[in-house]
Protein backbone atom coordinates (compact mmCIF):
# COMPACT_ATOMS: atom_id res chain seq x y z
CA UNK A 1 0.00 0.00 0.00
CA UNK A 2 1.25 3.59 -0.52
CA UNK A 3 0.36 6.00 1.51
CA UNK A 4 1.11 9.95 1.97
CA UNK A 5 0.85 12.41 5.15
CA UNK A 6 1.08 16.13 4.27
CA UNK A 7 0.14 18.87 6.70
CA UNK A 8 0.31 22.40 6.10
CA UNK A 9 3.13 25.07 7.46
CA UNK A 10 6.90 24.26 8.94
CA UNK A 11 7.45 22.64 12.02
CA UNK A 12 9.81 23.75 14.62
CA UNK A 13 9.76 21.45 17.86
CA UNK A 14 12.56 19.26 17.48
CA UNK A 15 10.54 16.65 19.31
CA UNK A 16 7.66 16.14 16.75
CA UNK A 17 10.14 15.88 14.05
CA UNK A 18 11.68 13.27 16.03
CA UNK A 19 8.44 11.61 16.77
CA UNK A 20 7.56 11.86 12.89
CA UNK A 21 10.70 10.05 12.03
CA UNK A 22 10.16 7.25 14.52
CA UNK A 23 6.42 6.39 12.75
CA UNK A 24 7.73 7.31 9.15
CA UNK A 25 10.40 5.06 10.22
CA UNK A 26 7.81 2.53 11.62
CA UNK A 27 5.07 2.67 9.27
CA UNK A 28 8.01 1.74 6.18
CA UNK A 29 8.04 -1.87 7.30
CA UNK A 30 4.34 -1.84 6.25
CA UNK A 31 3.63 0.76 3.45
CA UNK A 32 5.17 2.35 0.69
CA UNK A 33 4.86 5.70 2.85
CA UNK A 34 6.42 9.16 2.26
CA UNK A 35 5.68 12.46 4.38
CA UNK A 36 6.23 15.98 4.91
CA UNK A 37 4.85 20.10 4.73
CA UNK A 38 3.23 21.58 1.65
CA UNK A 39 2.56 25.44 1.56
CA UNK A 40 -1.06 24.94 1.61
CA UNK A 41 -4.78 23.77 1.11
CA UNK A 42 -4.11 24.03 -2.73
CA UNK A 43 -0.91 21.99 -2.92
CA UNK A 44 -2.98 19.12 -1.05
CA UNK A 45 -5.70 19.64 -3.55
CA UNK A 46 -3.10 18.91 -6.87
CA UNK A 47 -2.13 15.58 -5.41
CA UNK A 48 -5.75 14.55 -5.91
CA UNK A 49 -6.65 16.11 -9.53
CA UNK A 50 -7.42 14.19 -11.88
CA UNK A 51 -4.48 14.90 -14.00
CA UNK A 52 -2.16 15.05 -10.82
CA UNK A 53 1.33 13.53 -11.81
CA UNK A 54 2.77 11.34 -11.08
CA UNK A 55 0.29 9.65 -9.47
CA UNK A 56 -3.48 10.83 -8.02
CA UNK A 57 -4.34 9.91 -4.71
CA UNK A 58 -7.43 9.43 -2.68
CA UNK A 59 -7.94 12.43 0.12
CA UNK A 60 -8.34 11.74 3.62
CA UNK A 61 -8.97 15.36 5.50
CA UNK A 62 -8.32 15.49 9.35
CA UNK A 63 -10.92 17.53 10.24
CA UNK A 64 -12.37 17.81 13.74
CA UNK A 65 -16.28 17.89 12.19
CA UNK A 66 -15.22 14.11 10.44
CA UNK A 67 -16.20 11.13 11.05
CA UNK A 68 -15.12 9.29 14.52
CA UNK A 69 -13.24 6.12 13.60
CA UNK A 70 -12.18 3.60 16.42
CA UNK A 71 -8.36 2.08 15.57
CA UNK A 72 -10.07 -1.37 14.45
CA UNK A 73 -12.31 0.74 11.71
CA UNK A 74 -9.63 2.80 10.54
CA UNK A 75 -7.46 -0.55 9.81
CA UNK A 76 -10.92 -1.83 7.77
CA UNK A 77 -11.05 0.90 5.96
CA UNK A 78 -7.58 1.09 5.23
CA UNK A 79 -7.64 -2.25 3.80
CA UNK A 80 -10.72 -1.82 2.02
CA UNK A 81 -9.69 0.96 0.03
CA UNK A 82 -6.37 -1.24 -0.62
CA UNK A 83 -8.61 -3.73 -2.32
CA UNK A 84 -11.14 -1.86 -4.05
CA UNK A 85 -8.61 1.51 -5.10
CA UNK A 86 -5.38 1.17 -7.03
CA UNK A 87 -4.83 4.97 -5.56
CA UNK A 88 -3.08 5.61 -2.67
CA UNK A 89 -4.22 7.36 0.21
CA UNK A 90 -3.15 11.17 0.73
CA UNK A 91 -3.78 11.81 4.44
CA UNK A 92 -4.03 16.17 5.02
CA UNK A 93 -3.83 17.50 7.81
CA UNK A 94 -5.17 21.28 7.56
CA UNK A 95 -4.34 24.78 8.57
CA UNK A 96 -5.69 26.34 11.82
CA UNK A 97 -8.52 27.47 10.23
CA UNK A 98 -9.80 24.15 8.95
CA UNK A 99 -10.42 22.89 5.06
CA UNK A 100 -12.59 24.74 2.92
CA UNK A 101 -16.03 23.10 1.98
CA UNK A 102 -13.75 22.51 -1.75
CA UNK A 103 -11.26 20.63 0.17
CA UNK A 104 -14.10 18.38 2.03
CA UNK A 105 -15.91 17.62 -1.18
CA UNK A 106 -12.94 16.60 -2.66
CA UNK A 107 -12.15 14.14 -0.05
CA UNK A 108 -12.64 10.60 0.03
CA UNK A 109 -13.09 10.56 4.07
CA UNK A 110 -13.26 13.31 6.06
CA UNK A 111 -11.56 12.19 9.52
CA UNK A 112 -12.01 13.27 12.88
CA UNK A 113 -9.30 12.15 15.96
CA UNK A 114 -11.44 13.18 18.44
CA UNK A 115 -14.04 15.63 19.68
CA UNK A 116 -11.51 17.66 21.42
CA UNK A 117 -9.12 19.97 19.84
CA UNK A 118 -6.10 19.26 19.25
CA UNK A 119 -2.84 21.59 18.12
CA UNK A 120 -1.98 20.26 14.31
CA UNK A 121 1.25 18.84 15.54
CA UNK A 122 0.13 16.92 17.73
CA UNK A 123 -2.85 15.27 15.47
CA UNK A 124 0.09 14.45 13.04
CA UNK A 125 1.71 12.36 15.44
CA UNK A 126 -1.79 10.74 17.02
CA UNK A 127 -2.39 10.65 13.00
CA UNK A 128 0.79 8.51 12.19
CA UNK A 129 0.71 6.54 15.19
CA UNK A 130 -3.17 5.48 14.14
CA UNK A 131 -1.68 4.57 11.12
CA UNK A 132 0.92 2.14 12.49
CA UNK A 133 -1.44 0.38 14.72
CA UNK A 134 -4.47 0.07 11.50
CA UNK A 135 -0.95 -1.89 10.22
CA UNK A 136 -0.29 -3.90 13.18
CA UNK A 137 -3.96 -4.50 13.40
CA UNK A 138 -4.11 -5.97 9.81
CA UNK A 139 -1.36 -8.16 10.56
CA UNK A 140 -2.04 -9.48 13.74
CA UNK A 141 0.91 -7.77 15.37
CA UNK A 142 0.48 -7.78 18.82
CA UNK A 143 1.34 -4.17 19.57
CA UNK A 144 -2.47 -3.39 19.63
CA UNK A 145 -3.33 -5.62 22.28
CA UNK A 146 0.15 -4.40 24.46
CA UNK A 147 -1.25 -1.11 24.80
Amino acid sequence: MKLKVVWIGKTKAPAIHALTDDYIKRLSHHADVEAGAVRDESAVLKFCARDARPTRHTLVLLDGKGKQLSSEELATFMKEHQERNPLPLLFAIGPADGFTNEARQAAGLVLSLSKMTLPHELARIVLLEQLYRAFTILKGHPYHLGH
